[in-house]
């Protein structure tokens, strides 16, 4: 009888928490079942604490029937298999099929390059002194985080990435002067959650902030406590790899090459082949192929790429047709500071900038260069991410700013 009830009780905890890591943290479960974000995070949190609360409930449920003679056979091993599958699967998915390269990432000549990447391949960029590093979708989509020892042009940047987004962002992974050791976990409003492994904090990609700063009375777009606690964002930008040719003909690319171990190189041949389907289908469909959104804004189709940008607390948005619509280029306050955007044809690339020259700008292209002279890029553009993910972010966004209002939002929206 003890031991029955001890084999019981074992097992509830065992699949239990066993239930709750692969709904939380399986990824692929979510295309079943929707994730509460409070309840994502605590698990972020307290990972390999609730694992070993688990594996220990199977294992005092293991000795309860072996030794004590508690429970049916067939029943522990069911409760075996199950928990194989409960842990092993979101464990192997997110600590090795989803492992990063956030200080080993490798990256190749544009001769190179062409082998795996073709001309009109969309890839994400970032550049400082000169030193231009692409990172197409393709090849970024599996490990999310790319950057090595040597740094941009001098700096600690590395390329963060959200294939459910469609959104990819230079961050410096330093939160006031600590590096922090980051690690992909989970999403959660199509949008990745990384993991500072040394504090347990979770960051919401697209903020670049720790959950435990992130400010809960925030009506606008969310905001930290302490706006100096979160990674630093650098400029990033979308273009063609044959306009990234066009304009860093020295430039690198990033490359994701098959591993040398073979277990580890039929792992991620099956990882791709899952991002692959699932992420076409996120591209082509109007729903979100996961659906753990907690808001739907309908001025825009769901899957709009936007050009989006937060100065302060103000946030505007832009689309790639409204630009060439007006001429490759309009003006906007935001924040309080006058920006251009602009589309330049022959880089195949849309970039925001900081005009402080205090006069109206009628022409930029993709340097920056201005009939009022040279322009910064903003460096918290998130380019080309779909309308879904900008919006649930950043529900007060504006949709193609003009001037001082948002005449254009519902323009847009029709």
């Amino acid at each position: 009888m003890v031991g029955s009830i001890i084999f019981a009780l074992g097992l509830i905890v065992s699949l239990g928490i066993g239930f709750v890591y692969f709904r939380d943290l399986g990824d692929v479960s979510q295309m079943l079942l929707k994730v509460k974000r409070e309840n994502m995070v605590r698990f972020i949190r307290h990972e390999y604490r609730l694992i070993g609360i688990g594996l220990g409930g199977f294992v005092v449920a293991t000795l309860a029937h072996f030794l004590l003679g508690g429970g049916p056979f067939w029943l522990w091993l069911v409760t075996a298999a199950l928990t194989l599958l409960l842990y092993g699967f979101p464990y192997v998915w997110v600590h090795l099929g989803l492992r990063n390269q956030l200080n080993d990432a490798q990256y190749f000549s544009i001769e190179e390059a062409r082998k795996y990447v073709g001309p009109t391949a969309p890839v994400i960029v970032i550049e400082h002194n000169g030193h231009a590093r692409a990172h197409p979708d393709a090849q970024i989509m599996r490990p999310h985080l790319a950057g090595d020892v040597d740094g941009l042009g001098g700096e600690d940047v590395v390329m963060t990435y959200c294939a459910m987004a469609n959104l990819g962002q230079g961050y410096t992974p330093r939160i006031e002067g600590r590096r922090l050791n980051l690690e992909v976990l989970a999403q959660h409003g199509n949008n990745l959650i990384l993991r500072d492994n040394d504090t347990g904090d979770p960051i919401q990609h697209i903020y670049g902030f720790r959950e435990v700063d992130r400010d809960p009375n925030s009506e606008g777009p969310a905001c930290p406590l302490r706006p100096e606690a979160q990674m630093r964002p650098w400029p990033t930008f979308r273009m063609t790899f044959r306009g990234f040719q066009k304009a860093y003909p020295e430039g690198e690319v990033f490359l994701n090459k098959p591993s040398t171990n073979p277990l580890l190189r039929l792992l991620d041949m099956m990882t791709e082949i899952t991002f692959g389907w699932g992420i076409g289908r996120q591209h082509q469909e109007d729903a979100p192929v996961m659906d753990n959104m907690d808001r739907s804004d309908h001025r825009l189709p769901n899957k709009t790429y936007v050009w989006g940008i937060t100065i302060g607390q103000d946030v505007a948005c832009w689309t790639d047709d409204f630009i060439i619509e007006n001429n490759w280029i309009v003006t906007a306050k935001v924040g309080g500071r006058d920006v251009v955007v602009s589309l330049d044809p022959k880089y195949e690339s849309l970039g925001v900038w900081y005009n402080d020259s205090g006069q109206p700008v009628a022409k930029c292209d993709f340097w920056g260069h201005s009939d009022q002279g040279q322009l910064k890029r903003v460096e918290t553009l998130r380019a080309g991410v779909f309308w879904h993910v900008w919006s649930e972010f950043f529900p007060n966004t504006d949709i193609n700013r003009v001037g001082n209002s948002s005449m254009a939002t519902e323009e847009a929206a029709e």
